[in-house]
């Protein structure tokens, strides 16, 4: 089952980074709570695309491989991006909203997920 999350889970991310590359216009209106963060920033949208990309195609790896030190790095800035969200809903004053589902179904659940899954991945060896 881990396998399954850590592949479904980066295959996610790298169709976020797909969609955040090809459409960064049509990301940046189209995702609640995005605009919110100020003006679209091309350069910006563009690292945020490579990141999710990089962490995506580890976390593949990682569930093709059985290598739980490439999940845990593919799902270290999924996690530290997902917290960093919940710090910004701490301080929007916890509002039960569309932009906090949105947090929490597109960020936060395969962020955690896929940490999960890493640390819990049985290497080759062990499993034999």
């Amino acid at each position: 089952m881990q396998r399954i999350i850590l592949v479904g889970v980066g295959g996610l991310s790298i169709g976020t980074a797909a969609y955040i590359w090809a459409a960064t216009q049509h990301w940046y209106d189209g995702v609640p709570g995005v605009a919110l963060t100020g003006p679209l920033n091309f350069h910006f949208a563009k690292d945020v695309a490579l990141a999710y990309l990089a962490s995506g195609t580890t976390l593949v790896w990682a569930g093709l491989k059985h290598d739980k030190s490439a999940g845990i790095c593919g799902a270290s800035w999924l996690v530290l991006h997902a917290m960093f969200h919940i710090w910004i809903w701490v301080h929007r004053g916890i509002p039960l909203d569309v932009i906090a589902l949105t947090n929490l179904i597109g960020i936060q659940l395969p962020a955690f997920l896929a940490f999960f899954a890493a640390i819990n991945i049985q290497t080759e060896k062990s499993q034999s």
